[in-house]
């Protein structure tokens, strides 16, 4: 009767012993697997919109500096050639580098930015700003330099449009200087006429530039 029940109650007992050794086994097998979490790939990280955003911002500074008058257009037209050429070193470099940029070249890019920034600061502050005058030739050449702001603002106009435009209105206003000095400070009706006419020209080239399929690319592009 005793040797029965050793018999049959040592079967429990292996089995427990098998069992346990089986759990050990594969414990240690599945922490000898490869980690699936660790081989996965991991998410490409998001580029860094700094150039981007720089380039906006420095937008952002001229627009009101052209809306308050304290950029003159001949002041806007040489910041934004500056622009202009950066912008276009910056599609070289990408284009170079599959659509990024190197980290030196972020470098050297942010350095001419912080040329352009120091020079808007200057520019803004310095004893030269944009007098209207209250008169109808005043009026308008406010009101294309609030069109222009507004362009570079939204995004409409590029550097090198925004540039070009000013340049234009550079001119326009060197001949209204010219005139009034020739003329104790007046212009006649035929001066008034021919500013007008270069005007109206200077309008239609602000609306197109505006218009057309050349546009700031958004500060959240690839870096």
């Amino acid at each position: 009767m005793n040797v029965t029940f050793l018999k049959w109650s040592t079967v429990p007992l292996a089995l427990l012993i098998s069992t346990a050794g089986a759990i050990t086994l594969t414990a240690q097998d599945q922490s000898a697997a490869p980690s699936s979490a660790a081989s996965a790939p991991q998410p490409e990280k998001k580029a860094d919109p700094s150039i981007a955003q720089r380039k906006e911002n420095q937008q952002d500074r001229i627009a009101n500096g052209v809306k308050s008058g304290q950029l003159t257009p001949g002041e806007t037209a040489n910041l934004e050639k500056k622009e202009a050429a950066i912008n276009k070193e910056t599609r070289t470099d990408r284009a170079a580098n599959s659509g990024k940029l190197t980290t030196a070249e972020k470098t050297r890019i942010n350095q001419q930015q912080n040329h352009v920034s120091k020079q808007i600061a200057q520019d803004k502050h310095n004893a030269n700003t944009a007098h209207y005058g209250n008169n109808a030739v005043g009026q308008r050449r406010e009101n294309q330099q609030d069109r222009i702001a507004q362009g570079v603002k939204s995004g409409q106009l590029t550097p090198r449009e925004t540039a070009k435009l000013e340049k234009q209105q550079q001119g326009i206003n060197k001949q209204v200087a010219t005139d009034r000095k020739a003329n104790g400070g007046r212009l006649n009706a035929s001066e008034k006429r021919q500013i007008n006419k270069e005007q109206n020209q200077a309008s239609r080239n602000i609306y197109r530039k505006k218009h057309n399929a050349a546009t700031q690319p958004a500060a959240q592009s690839k870096q």
